[in-house]
């Protein structure tokens, strides 16, 4: 049974089913009657979807107050007819609610080149507006497309001002990558906090969560990950102490979700977490394990439950790992040595594809080359996932 994630104070949401799909909740609303402090990251793509492009020249901002999201239909590679009905969708969100249009954020998943069904969507707000409640689950269920499973997350902060709540929800199984894929996540959060800080605050937790996921190497058009504060809760984040334990708790709320998605990646049936550790620097640390994460062969090998370590080795110097370290360079697999010190070392093998057989996989790489570090998740590579993108359309 998927437990219930109450929202922050201040916070409605709905999922309802628009018509867009056969029986699932298709269509999802967010609402807060106070302003919200708003900022988001988005994809890196140059394709971007009319709902980024929209949001981008909204945020960051202090006078947001809902998030609509629909699944089906990307709205991406859709013209200009795209932006105008992405905008008469925000529109028609603002009259039902009663805030200006440009307090609506949109977020779209689906298929790429097809256009919102407006005669379906718009229909479909006041429904959404009526079934408003406290959990954010329904949200989660209407943003789903090849999902498996809806993700969403929550954590209890107590700050010295009081408690504030952070709750989140995301989508995301398929077209995968760091620097985000197409992925959408929602946190939003009670506590009050300033425009600036949060706005920072949010580049740097995606960095290190959302960004270091991959799923299949794809980068998509709509990816976005949207963060509102209402401040209902009354409790502020200008103590050091307030700031240090909001942050840790909005990174813990993305990495889980991150993770939710690697872990359901399409087709998918192992969860896979690399950590590189001792690099030079940051940019080295996280571009070795992302390339770890992505490769086929890696991927395919981790399905397969074959300890070729070969193929890990052969990712990191693609990474550009210095060769004057190789002689410190360790590799391990599932908590199994199998290269140390410059040079293979002997180890069980049918030990070392028993401990494959987990659904959780670690790859932990040490160069001794630095004190920098970071983590990445991916999945393993499935004929599933073949399956899924040969139907998809």
């Amino acid at each position: 049974m998927v437990p219930k994630i109450d929202l922050p104070q201040g916070f409605q949401a709905a999922g309802i089913n628009s018509g867009v799909r056969r029986y699932r909740p298709d269509f999802g609303v967010i609402f807060s009657k106070l302003p919200c402090k708003a900022a988001g990251t988005f994809t890196r793509s140059t394709m971007k979807a009319a709902p980024v492009l929209y949001c981008q020249e909204i945020l960051p901002s202090d006078k947001v107050h809902a998030i609509v999201c629909n699944s089906g239909q990307a709205n991406a590679a859709t013209g200009l007819e795209g932006r105008e009905d992405n905008l008469r969708l925000a529109a028609k969100t603002a009259e039902a609610l009663g805030v200006e249009t440009k307090a609506v954020l949109i977020s779209s998943t689906g298929v790429i080149g097809v256009r919102l069904p407006l005669d379906i969507l718009l229909p479909a707000v006041a429904p959404a507006v009526r079934s408003f409640g406290d959990s954010i689950n329904n949200f989660g269920l209407a943003i789903m497309t090849t999902d498996l499973v809806p993700k969403f997350t929550s954590r209890v902060v107590e700050l010295s001002g009081g408690k504030v709540v952070i709750a989140g929800a995301a989508k995301g199984s398929g077209m995968i990558h760091p620097n985000m894929g197409t992925m959408l996540g929602f946190i939003l959060t009670d506590a009050a906090v300033e425009l600036a800080w949060l706005d920072q605050e949010v580049k740097a937790a995606v960095d290190e969560t959302f960004n270091m996921i991959s799923v299949d190497g794809e980068t998509s058009t709509n990816d976005s990950v949207l963060v509102l504060a209402n401040g209902a809760s009354g409790a502020t984040t200008t103590a050091s102490a307030d700031r240090q334990l909001f942050t840790n708790a909005l990174r813990e709320v993305m990495r889980e979700l991150a993770m939710a998605i690697a872990r359901d990646g399409e087709g998918a049936s192992k969860l896979i977490t690399v950590k590189v550790a001792g690099a030079p620097t940051l940019e080295l640390a996280r571009h070795a394990a992302r390339l770890i994460t992505t490769s086929p062969l890696i991927k395919s090998a981790i399905h397969g439950e074959d300890p070729n370590w070969g193929r890990i080795l052969a990712r990191l110097g693609q990474a550009g790992v210095p060769a004057e370290g190789f002689d410190k360079l360790r590799v391990e697999l599932q908590g199994v040595v199998v290269f140390d010190q410059g040079k293979p070392v002997k180890f069980d093998r049918p030990a070392a594809r028993e401990k494959l057989h987990s659904e959780l996989v670690t790859i932990n790489c040490y160069l001794g080359s630095g004190s920098h570090q970071a983590t990445a998740w991916g999945c393993d590579l499935t004929k599933r996932y073949v399956e899924i993108n040969t139907e998809y359309s």
